[in-house]
Parts: C-alpha cells; sequence; structure tokens
C-alpha cells in the first residue's frame, strides 16, 4: 500500500552527514578554541592534545587514552603494542570496513575472517570458537554500525585460549554495553586494548583526521605512547620502533567540545532511529536495527546503540534499485558493505569456505543505511520512510 507525501518547500535538503548543520550550532566556541590554538602556536602535542586526552579518559572510564593520527594507525599501532608477530593469527570479522584486515596484513600478520550474527551484524562467537588454532594471538571484534559486540562472552574465549582482545570501537564512542549481571562498560573499555577514529562523520568527529588507542593496561600504554611518537620516550633516544602518528593541537580543540556534547550527540541519534523504527514498524520485508538483548527490554533510549549508521535489512527487494530510487528522489543513502572483505582481491585465501560466510553474503545484498545524523528532522525522516515503503510496497 502507498503512502502519499509531499514534500514541502522548506524542507531542509537531505543530508547523509549534516556536519555543517552541526558546526553552526558550536560555531562560537569551535572558532574561538581553534584561534587559541593558532595563537599560542602549539600545534602538536600541546595543552589542547593533554586537555582532550583527560576530559576522554574521564568520560570513558579508562585508565589511559592515546591520541594519534587516525583510526586506521590507532588499530595498527595496539597490534603493535602487543608484541604480536608475523604469522600469528588474528580473528576478525568478514562484514566490516577494510581498515580492520588491512592493519592485521601490514604487520603481516594472518587475517582470519569469520562470519557474524544476522541480528546484530557483528561478529559471531560460535564462528570465533570454530576459527581458533595454535597460532591464534588475537581477536578483534568491531562494534559495527554503533552497538558492541558480544564482549562478555568474547572476553571469556579470549580468557580460556590466552588470546589479546582488540576492540575495533571506530564506530561506537559513547555506547555502553551491559553485562548479563547489570554491570555496565563503555565501549572500548573492556578489551586489553581499544582503538577509534575521529573522523568527521563519526559520532564523535574532528574537522580532519584523528584518531586514539584505549587501555587500562599501564605496561601497554606506556609502550604505546613511545610508538605514537617514533618510539621516542626521551628525544633522540628510540627505544621501540615507532611511528609518526599524532593528533593535532587544532583537532584535539574541536573533538573537546564535541566530546562534551556527546551524549547529546548520541541520544538525537537514537530519537531518529526510534523514529524511523516506528514508521517502519509492521512492514515485511524491512528489518531494522537491533539493540542489545539486555537494553530492548529496559527503554528505547537505551545507550547500548549509537547508530553511527541507520542500516536496514530488505528482504524480497531490488536493494540497489531502492538506492537509485531514493537518490532520484533526492535521498542520500550508503551499502555499508556492498562487497565482503574474503572476496575482496586483496584479502582471498584459499582457506576460506562460502559456505561458511552464509549470513555476511546475504547481508552484502540486503543492507542500505539511510540517513542519519544529529540535525535529522521529523519532516526529513517522514519523506525517507514513506519514501522507501513506496518503493518496497510498489
Amino acid at each position: 500500500m502507498k503512502t502519499n507525501f509531499v514534500i514541502s518547500s522548506d524542507m531542509k535538503k537531505i543530508q547523509m552527514v549534516d556536519l555543517k548543520g552541526q558546526y553552526n550550532k558550536i560555531k562560537q566556541d569551535v572558532d574561538n578554541s581553534v584561534l587559541e590554538v593558532l595563537d599560542s602556536t602549539a600545534f602538536i602535542n600541546g595543552p589542547r592534545v593533554h586537555g582532550f586526552q583527560k576530559n576522554l579518559e574521564n568520560y570513558l572510564g579508562v585508565k589511559h587514552v592515546i591520541p594519534c593520527a587516525n583510526g586506521t594507525d590507532a588499530l595498527q599501532i595496539a597490534m603493535m603494542g602487543l608484541g604480536l608477530e608475523p604469522g600469528d593469527e588474528v580473528i576478525t570479522a568478514d562484514f566490516t570496513f577494510a581498515a580492520t584486515v588491512e592493519v592485521i596484513a601490514l604487520l603481516r600478520l594472518t587475517p582470519v575472517l569469520v562470519d557474524v550474527d544476522p541480528v546484530t551484524f557483528n561478529i559471531d562467537v560460535e564462528a570465533i570458537k570454530n576459527a581458533i588454532t595454535p597460532k591464534t594471538k588475537a581477536i578483534v571484534p568491531v562494534h559495527l554500525f554503533g552497538m558492541c559486540a558480544n564482549m562478555e562472552a568474547i572476553m571469556q574465549i579470549a580468557e580460556q585460549h590466552n588470546l589479546f582482545v582488540i576492540e575495533d570501537n571506530a564506530q561506537a564512542i559513547g555506547a555502553t554495553y551491559r553485562y548479563s549481571d547489570g554491570r555496565k562498560a563503555k565501549a572500548g573499555t573492556i578489551g586489553h586494548v581499544a582503538s577509534t577514529s575521529f573522523f568527521p562523520s563519526k559520532n564523535l568527529g574532528c574537522y580532519g583526521d584523528g584518531g586514539a588507542i584505549f587501555t587500562n593496561d599501564d605496561d601497554l600504554a606506556h609502550t604505546i605512547r613511545g610508538i605514537v611518537n617514533h618510539g621516542m620516550y626521551v628525544r633522540y633516544h628510540h627505544d621501540v620502533v615507532g611511528v609518526n602518528s599524532r593528533l593535532d593541537s587544532v583537532q584535539a580543540a574541536v573533538l573537546d567540545i564535541k566530546l562534551k556534547r556527546l551524549d547529546e550527540y548520541n541520544a538525537a541519534r537514537q530519537k531518529a532511529a526510534n523514529a524511523y523504527n516506528k514508521a517502519f514498524s509492521g512492514q515485511d520485508h524491512i528489518i531494522t536495527p537491533s539493540r542489545q538483548k539486555s537494553c530492548s527490554e529496559v527503554c528505547e533510549n537505551c545507550d547500548c546503540h549509537v547508530f553511527h549508521q541507520y542500516t536496514l535489512r530488505v528482504l524480497n527487494t531490488d536493494r540497489d534499485a531502492l538506492v537509485k530510487h531514493l537518490n532520484d528522489n533526492g535521498i542520500p543513502c550508503g551499502v555499508y558493505y556492498p562487497i565482503p572483505l574474503h572476496l575482496q582481491k586483496a584479502y582471498m585465501d584459499e582457506r576460506y569456505n562460502e559456505a561458511d560466510f552464509k549470513i555476511t553474503n546475504q547481508l552484502v545484498k540486503e543492507v542500505i543505511s539511510l540517513p542519519m545524523h544529529t540535525e535529522l528532522d521529523d519532516e526529513q525522516i517522514t519523506f525517507i520512510t514513506s519514501t522507501v515503503i513506496n518503493f518496497i510496497n510498489s
């Protein structure tokens, strides 16, 4: 059944991510802070970087935040800090962005890709168990689209097999994980070490590139602080093999302002997600995003999912034709991700069996991500959802 919705002449242009609208609301604070950095000329490792680091540690409840140049560096440096050696196997999800497996390969480690859960899209716990060999040294759960992987089960597996857990938290900063006994922890603070990205479109994004590593391990934090700065703890004394990966003061100034609003930003995303869910309720060919089971029974606004992306599964539908239909109607959308990692030319391996990637191979045909950001309004969401429903039911 089609619904009729007429776009008003004054409806804002729909953006996949509305960074300009968000900036306009914090413009004075951002401009003043950036000008202060320029005036200070403390562009690298200045007071703004250290201040942001401390504020993020307090927000997350983690002992150590080590800022760096971008999220991919953060993940690579986390692995370097653990002392993983060429040939060590690292298990991660097949359904995610390539950066996760990219850094494993760059370090001459052996990526082991496994399938994901059809409900959460996060790494499948049983698939992890089946993939462990004597060469396995680490697991990299990706908190995809804004919701934590099953960290309680993953940490239990890691403890049983003496494995490191490296959380890829690029998409879920601010999300809360709830244990079966009611305890809570912020995403990125549960594993041995975690990485995040401050790419502009992230829930906490800067105005360039940026990233950070989190850990509660004092010794590991010390090692990582050397790695990000050419392996130096004392100038011109290179104690470990390092890289040049530092967050600059301008980006730290922007991030510090936005960190104060992160919970507000995530709440706006959750509100938009709830509006999407309500509009799509009862649509047999649409599966809306899940929340952590222990949260979904409590309230709609639990922070277990912070909706970096709002990703649907569309069933018995030409997904690519839907993408074109939305674009033709002025609605941007995304397909994250159209090709599984195990089928990417760079990461193909004869070890892989297609039968082991049943869920991922299905998801890449069905997923579509709709606009999701802090500035979405009810009129835009109504137009987006009506356009989707009209296509699917036509």
